[in-house]
């Protein structure tokens, strides 16, 4: 593990993890983003139930 090195996430959008669709419309909007050019991807919030498509920020601090 990396001391000192964090990683930050922009969340472009939240979706539900309980749609009728599932993970569908958070993976339309992330595909509709990295066409535009935002390197957009979809995680699983566990907590809030939810799948939010986020866009990684550069990382801070220094790797250990």
């Amino acid at each position: 593990m990396a001391r000192g090195f964090t990683m930050r996430r922009t969340v472009l959008e939240r979706f539900p993890a309980g749609g009728p669709r599932g993970s569908w419309p958070a993976e339309e909007f992330a595909r509709a983003r990295r066409d535009e050019g935002t390197p957009a991807e979809v995680v699983m919030d566990l907590d809030s139930d939810v799948f939010l498509v986020v866009v990684p920020q550069q990382a801070t601090g220094s790797p250990s």
